[in-house]
């Protein structure tokens, strides 16, 4: 999803992200104002500006970095809430711009094999049903992995997707060996000429141990027909989970070899913020950010966009 072609401006994204996240920035900007409401800057004032910000999930690092630009600029002098809310969006924004870039597909491999991590319900075989109607999009050819065969349900859905996207789904039955059939789909990619095949996987926690087993057999069977695959590892974030997104950032930096996040369901969630403190602990890419169901909610991330949103702040040109 090479996405130069700034779709990030599609009608009405950035007024569903701020929606999306109204909860956050409602929180964040009635909590500035209420601070902010005609005092001067002083160590209380900053204090509970800290405060705030980390109740927002945004991370002590973070808090303390727009504190201190503030106290470095305004201490003891009136400040306005609006001009809080411009600091701490810049701020942010200085945080996401190094972890903002769109997923690549590089043609020199065939297929371009991207694995799909992340524990159930975050929405990974939606995600993969979106990246791949955009690359379809694109001009590229897809086929899809069911790879979690412990849930039909899965299964079924990524056999919607492969139907929806007209693309091939490879799959087997529930409890199948899921390296055997991410080897069989590599297998028939490549006789197929096919552009990039996106696998799916299984995502329970709850023995971290069978959980790495699995996925590091993934990956060693594909490796048997190429040394280089996967080409991408993309971790898929559920925001409404807050503070527990940086525990699975943490087991799946251990499972797999992640080279990218995608974070879902910022259309439902108070707890937007985590997005910053996963970028400012991890430095790992944002590649896209989901802001509802439909295709077109799953644009790329754009850092500028996101923590004017987050703070309240309006983009120029920008409206709602």
């Amino acid at each position: 999803m090479n996405t130069d072609s700034s779709s990030e401006t599609a009608p009405g994204f950035f007024s569903r992200l701020k929606s999306g996240l109204s909860r956050s920035k409602s929180a964040l900007s009635d909590g500035i104002a209420s601070i902010f409401n005609k005092r001067k800057l002083d160590d209380d004032t900053l204090d509970e500006l800290e405060d705030l910000l980390i109740t927002s999930d945004i991370g002590v690092e973070v808090a303390a970095a727009v504190a201190d630009q503030l106290r470095q600029t305004r201490y003891n002098k009136e400040i306005t809430a609006d001009e809080v809310r411009a600091a701490l969006a810049e701020e942010v924004a200085k945080i996401l711009e190094p972890v903002a870039h769109p997923l690549t597909v590089d043609p020199a491999h065939k297929p371009h094999v991207i694995l799909i991590v992340g524990v159930n319900g975050t929405g990974k075989t939606t995600t993969i049903g979106k990246l791949a109607q955009q690359l379809r999009a694109e001009g590229k050819t897809v086929m899809l992995a069911a790879g979690d065969t412990f849930r039909a349900a899965a299964i079924e859905q990524l056999q919607i997707w492969g139907a929806r996207t007209n693309c091939p789904v490879i799959s087997g039955k529930v409890g199948a060996d899921a390296a055997g059939l991410a080897f069989d789909a590599l297998e028939h990619a490549r006789a197929d000429g096919i552009d990039v095949l996106l696998i799916d996987t299984a995502g329970r926690l709850q023995n971290k141990a069978n959980l790495m087993a699995e996925l590091e057999k993934v990956v060693r069977v594909v490796r048997k027909l190429d040394p280089e695959a996967p080409h991408s590892t993309l971790l898929v974030l559920d925001a409404t989970t807050g503070q527990n997104a940086l525990n699975q950032v943490e087991v799946f930096q251990d499972v797999a070899d992640v080279s990218g996040l995608v974070m879902t369901k910022l259309d439902g969630t108070a707890r937007g913020g985590i997005l910053v403190a996963i970028a400012q602990r991890f430095g790992l890419p944002i590649h896209a950010i989901g802001v509802g169901e439909g295709v077109d909610d799953m644009q790329p991330f754009k850092a500028e966009s996101f923590a004017r949103a987050l703070a309240d702040v309006e983009i120029p040109g920008e409206s709602g």
